[in-house]
C-alpha cells in the first residue's frame, strides 16, 4: 500500500486545509451542520488533486525518470505499473462523479475549474515563466472560495488577497530552492522554466510577495468588516504568527537551503508547527470567545 500512497501524494493533501479557512474565519467550526460539507469538499479536492498528480507523473515519467528525486516516484521507478495508475485515476475520477451531484453547482464550478486549471498547468503553465508560479496560487485561492461557497458564506476580500500572496511566495520560494540545486549541481534534470529565472530575481519576487502576505492579513484584522463580524479588534494580535511563519519560511529557503518541498518543511519543522499550533489556538480564542 505503501507505494500506492506515494503515488496519489497523501501527504500533498494538506494544501487541500485552505478549504477550511473560510469555515473558520465564519465561526461555524464547531458546527456540524457547517464543519461537514467542507470536510466533504476537503475529501473532494484531494480525490481531484490525486489525478491530476497521478496523470502528471504519467506525462512526465521520461523526464522523472533522469531527475535524482522524481525517480524514486512509484511511476518512474516501476513500483506502480501506468495501466495500474490510469485504473487508479479510474476508481477515483468515478467517486468524484459519484458525490459532485451532492454538492452545490457553485462548488462544482469551482472544483471542476481546479482540475482545468492544472491540466493546463501539466501541458503548458508549468513551462512559462511567471505563470507557472501564478497558476499554482490560482490553485489555493480556488480551494477557498469552494470552501466558502460549499457552505454559502461570504469570506473577506483580504483574506482572499492573502491567500494569493502567501500561495506566490510559496511558489517562489520552491522555484529559488530549485535554482539552488541548479547552480550546486548543475548536471542535475530540472524544469525547463528554471532558465527563465535567477537567484536575483527571485529573491525581489520573494520580498514583494511576503509584505503582500504581512499587509493584506494585517489589514484584514483591523478592518471594519473583521472588527464587526467578531466584536471585537484583539485579531490584530494574531499577525506577529504570519510574520514570524513568513520570516522562519525565509530562512529556511535562504539559510537552510530548504524550501522545494512546502509539505515537507510544514510537517517538519518544530519551530514552524508550534507557531502554526499557537497562532490556531489564538484565532479560536478570539473569534469563537468574543463572538
Amino acid at each position: 500500500m505503501l507505494k500506492y500512497i506515494k503515488l496519489v501524494r497523501v501527504p500533498q493533501w494538506i494544501k487541500n486545509f485552505f478549504v477550511f479557512v473560510p469555515l473558520l474565519f465564519s465561526q461555524h467550526i464547531f458546527n456540524k451542520t457547517y464543519f461537514l460539507p467542507v470536510l466533504s469538499a476537503f475529501i473532494m479536492f484531494c480525490l481531484v488533486s490525486s489525478i491530476i498528480y497521478i496523470f502528471n507523473d504519467i506525462v512526465d515519467i521520461e523526464a522523472d525518470r533522469a531527475h535524482p528525486t522524481k525517480q524514486n516516484r512509484p511511476l518512474p521507478s516501476g513500483a506502480v505499473s501506468i495501466r495500474n495508475a490510469v485504473f487508479a485515476i479510474i476508481v477515483f475520477a468515478a467517486l468524484v462523479g459519484f458525490f459532485l451531484p451532492a454538492f452545490n453547482s457553485h462548488f462544482r464550478i469551482f472544483l471542476l475549474s481546479y482540475f482545468i486549471l492544472n491540466i493546463f498547468y501539466t501541458f503548458m503553465f508549468k513551462h512559462i515563466v511567471l505563470l507557472d508560479i501564478f497558476s499554482l496560487a490560482a490553485g489555493f485561492m480556488l480551494r477557498v472560495m469552494a470552501g466558502a461557497y460549499v457552505i454559502s458564506v461570504e469570506i473577506s476580500s483580504w483574506l482572499i488577497l492573502t491567500t494569493m500572496f502567501i500561495s506566490l511566495f510559496l511558489g517562489i520560494m520552491k522555484r529559488r530552492s530549485e535554482l539552488v540545486l541548479v547552480n550546486d549541481e548543475p548536471n542535475k534534470n530540472t524544469r525547463k522554466v528554471l532558465a527563465s529565472y535567477s537567484l536575483n530575481f527571485t529573491d525581489q519576487l520573494s520580498t514583494i510577495a511576503a509584505a503582500g502576505v504581512i499587509i493584506c492579513y494585517a489589514l484584514y484584522t483591523v478592518s471594519d468588516r473583521t472588527i464587526k463580524v467578531f466584536h471585537t479588534d484583539n485579531m490584530i494580535y494574531t499577525t506577529p504568527f504570519v510574520v514570524f511563519g513568513i520570516f522562519r519560511y525565509m530562512f529556511l529557503v535562504y539559510m537552510n537551503k530548504k524550501g522545494e518541498n512546502t509539505v515537507e518543511i510544514m510537517l517538519t519543522d518544530v519551530p514552524m508547527i508550534i507557531n502554526v499550533v499557537l497562532y490556531i489556538v489564538a484565532i479560536i480564542s478570539i473569534i469563537y470567545r468574543f463572538s
